[in-house]
């Protein structure tokens, strides 16, 4: 994707000593006490963490979802302490995209006008950019783009959602717990999804998940633990291997 790729030359995410305090009454409680984060240009980055760690905070903040307390947050060379609310909305519909362990596609709408409106409300033609049909083929959906979600299984759900996050270019993949909601060939499905989309179009991609095995997927992990961020243990792209992903099994 020649978006994912374009920008300033310097890495796509930039934090340093990122706060933020939540105030629950006369309780303070910090759920990110210092964080620092390079991410290069192209790179995909786990970050794995207990719950109440910080990574969906942390997950927030980097798409504009929310503001901290204090800190320095550069999005592909952007700052967003400096942005305005509108910016800030411009930058989640352009540069941005989310994928989400719910699928949050609309029930009434087929596949194709799911992945459709992520276009309308960037206000941008409806047409696809030309390099989306490789994405399509890549994740495999272009027969199924005309059927409504409760005809797909929910890997194929979670692989529209993941089409309609990539459908504007955006710079940037944000994905929390992809595969959350999904069974272990789903779950290795979209795993590998997301590493062929970062290798052949050079998408970066963040992506939060409580899972080790999972983020073996990445280039690199990092742990969250108490709102701070520890170096973390894993590249797959130097090991070349990827380990059997174990999901617990549902009762």
């Amino acid at each position: 994707m020649s978006r994912a790729q374009a920008g300033n030359g310097g890495p796509m995410i930039e934090v340093r000593d990122l706060r933020k305090i939540y105030h629950a009454g006369e309780v303070d409680v910090y759920a990110l006490r210092g964080v620092d984060l390079t991410v290069e240009r192209g790179e995909f980055l786990s970050v794995v963490g207990p719950s109440g760690s910080g990574k969906s905070t942390l997950f927030h903040i980097l798409g504009g979802l929310m503001t901290p307390t204090s800190g320095t947050v550069k999005i592909d060379g952007r700052d967003l302490m400096a942005m305005s609310d509108r910016d800030r909305t411009d930058l989640r519909k352009k540069t941005v995209g989310f994928v989400f362990q719910k699928y949050n596609l609309l029930p009434i709408l087929s596949a194709l006008e799911n992945i459709r409106i992520a276009r309308t409300i960037a206000g941008m033609p409806p047409e696809f950019p030309k390099s989306f049909d490789r994405v399509l083929e890549v994740l495999g959906i272009g027969r199924r783009l005309n059927h409504k979600p409760r005809a797909l299984s929910g890997g194929e759900q979670q692989r529209v959602a993941i089409a309609r996050a990539l459908v504007n270019e955006p710079a940037l993949l944000l994905a929390d717990e992809p595969t959350g909601n999904l069974d272990t060939e789903n779950s290795l499905t979209v795993l590998k999804l997301l590493k062929q989309l970062n290798e052949e179009f050079g998408q970066t991609v963040l992506m939060i998940t409580h899972n080790p095995e999972a983020a073996a997927y990445g280039h690199r992990t990092v742990t969250m633990r108490d709102g701070r961020i520890f170096d973390g243990y894993h590249s797959g792209q130097s090991s070349g291997e990827v380990p059997v992903l174990q999901v617990p099994v549902r009762p």
